[in-house]
């Protein structure tokens, strides 16, 4: 449950209450960012706030608001589960603001990964975020320098597929190199001429594998 105290200021407190109302921002993005989940959007119409779940993770999620006040009005059906699927932007609840009168409210969110079926489920705006990483079996790390001419088609695809892993150039990274080059039982100096990388895959060093699909199929070696 996260709660939230946000004055509606009228136009002569709007810079009075402005570093309080970032930092409340702030402050509270943080908090919902560490938790991973969703995030309340608020957009000003004429005489009315309108507030949208945004979900710019994947993984789908219900998500109740509820808000309570002065000087507002709103629906008086109790507030329901809505479905806020991943990536996406989703309208919640809409509050009406009593003319000439300063409103005040708060809202808290309940947000649960656990779907209920009955569940609202709405129109919804597609977030365009990045997929999600992709840990493989055993960490990769590639030691690269600038003699080698399959490096960069190897990174490309790692990146284009969204593989988690590590490049070290040997080039700059002399200790580095050092270590590298007593692990293999070859002078550091022979190491500048490689054109291969030298692949690091969970531990192990494979000083032979020259294109993307050789990489998979060791990873997938036991």
């Amino acid at each position: 449950m996260i709660d939230y105290f946000i004055p509606y200021p009228s136009t002569k407190e709007k810079m009075m209450l402005k570093k309080i109302v970032i930092l409340i921002y702030i402050t509270s993005s943080l908090a919902i960012a560490q938790r991973g989940k969703v995030k309340i959007v608020e957009k000003d119409l004429p005489n009315r706030v309108a507030f949208y779940a945004l979900n710019e993770t994947h993984t789908d999620y219900d998500v109740k608001i509820t808000i309570k006040g002065s000087n507002i009005r709103q629906s008086k059906v109790p507030p329901r589960l809505i479905r806020v699927p991943a990536a996406s932007k989703v309208h919640l609840k809409t509050i009406i603001l009593v003319r000439g009168k300063t409103p005040y409210y708060n809202y808290s969110l309940f947000v649960t990964d656990s779907l209920s079926r009955r569940a609202v489920k709405k129109e919804y705006e597609k977030l365009d975020i990045p997929p999600p990483k992709i840990v493989p079996k055993k960490h990769i790390t590639m030691y690269v320098t600038k003699n080698c001419s399959s490096c960069d088609s190897i990174v490309g695809k790692l990146n284009l597929n969204n593989y988690l892993f590590r490049v070290q150039s040997l080039d700059t990274a002399t200790a580095i190199k050092a270590q590298l080059s007593k692990f293999l039982g070859r002078p550091a100096e022979t190491l500048d001429s490689l054109t291969i990388p030298v692949v690091n895959l969970g531990g192990k060093l494979y000083q032979e594998i020259e294109n993307y699909q050789q990489l998979l199929e060791a990873l997938e070696k036991e």
